[in-house]
């Protein structure tokens, strides 16, 4: 098993190289692909070294089995038919081919067998914030359809990247010593301070980010489903939270969809509102699984009912979904 992983120097590239390892990843060799900039830097990966090849239009892929590509949605598109011509399987973290009806849109929890079809041999991982909701939503789908979503998300400035997450360390030591304020990465200072805006408005006065979650989900769920997002950029490091109103054809029982969660693979339910547990972003950044707690039924919707979840968005919400779709692909014989 040869694999590859394209963009390794940024946050998400760094993840992969934690999750393979952390996972012990089946995998004979790992080759490391970067820019120019990033070529020639070495990483560590099961105590040796390897060095950083540049991304070039050549026949480097050529025995590859898996392709780990977090590099950004034009270098996705530029380098697709190099990736894929002899075999790989290209699992790409970007947006270029996300809505294409010939790429599935997976999340193992939740659509595993979508990866048995793909006519270009990409497999597309979902936005950070689709992934995370659409772990706990699953459960309840199967108890019964959801027919409308509305979100609010409280996303982390990992969600832009490892030189976001740079800024905001430096805003709020600069905030604290009455410096003046870095702003580059964002519209506005994040430290202490919220930003209603993830990525450019479009005619319709959503962001691209919460057209994204719309939908995203419609295709991971085959449902017919309508999903209103408001997305949120606050002062977290690296895990995004959720609140989420679904409303389902039948009214179901609280009891029955945190039994139903409980189940489900992937979410772990944390929700003892008498003793204040349910999760927060600064107890889950770094773990595997999506966290669900809040479970209550919508006063305002009599099929309605409501939840809070958090996950970490480098690992669930980019890096660890994507190497869970290459296990898939092995264990099920599917290279």
């Amino acid at each position: 098993m040869k694999v590859a992983i394209v963009g390794v120097s940024g946050a998400v590239g760094q993840e992969f190289l934690r999750v393979l390892e952390e996972r012990n990843f089946p995998l004979d060799e790992l080759v490391l692909f970067g820019s120019s900039r990033s070529a020639g830097s070495t990483y560590s990966f099961r105590g040796k070294s390897l060095t950083v090849k540049e991304l070039k239009h050549n026949d480097d892929f050529k025995g590859i089995d898996i392709a780990l590509v977090s590099a950004g949605a034009s270098t996705s598109r530029e380098f697709a038919a190099d990736i894929t011509k002899f075999g790989t399987v290209m699992i790409d973290n970007s947006s270029a081919f996300r809505m294409d009806d010939d790429v599935p849109l997976v999340v193992p929890e939740v659509n595993p067998d979508d990866c048995k079809v793909r006519p270009r041999n990409i497999i597309a991982n979902p936005n950070c914030s689709t992934i995370i909701m659409v772990v706990a939503l699953k459960p309840i789908h199967n108890l019964s359809p959801i027919k409308r979503i509305h979100v609010a998300t409280y996303q982390a400035a990992s969600g832009a990247g490892a030189a976001a997450m740079e800024e905001l360390k430096t805003q709020i030591d600069e905030v604290m010593n009455n410096k003046p304020v870095t702003v580059s990465k964002f519209k506005y200072q994040l430290a202490f301070n919220l930003i209603p805006q993830i990525d450019i408005f479009l005619d319709n006065d959503y962001t691209k980010e919460e057209m994204k979650m719309h939908n995203e989900t419609r295709k991971i769920m085959h449902a017919d489903m309508a999903v209103s997002a408001t997305t949120v950029r606050v002062p977290v490091f690296r895990a995004h939270s959720e609140a989420v109103w679904v409303e389902t054809e039948k009214p179901l029982e609280i009891s029955d969809v945190r039994a139903a969660m409980e189940k489900a693979e992937g979410l772990v339910v944390e929700d003892d509102p008498k003793n204040s547990i349910y999760p927060m972003p600064l107890f889950v950044a770094g773990k595997d699984p999506v966290y669900v707690g809040r479970i209550r039924k919508d006063i305002a919707n009599p099929n309605g009912l409501t939840f809070w979840c958090v996950g970490d968005q480098i690992k669930k919400g980019a890096a660890l979904n994507a190497v869970q779709i290459a296990e898939y692909l092995i264990k099920n014989r599917l290279l």
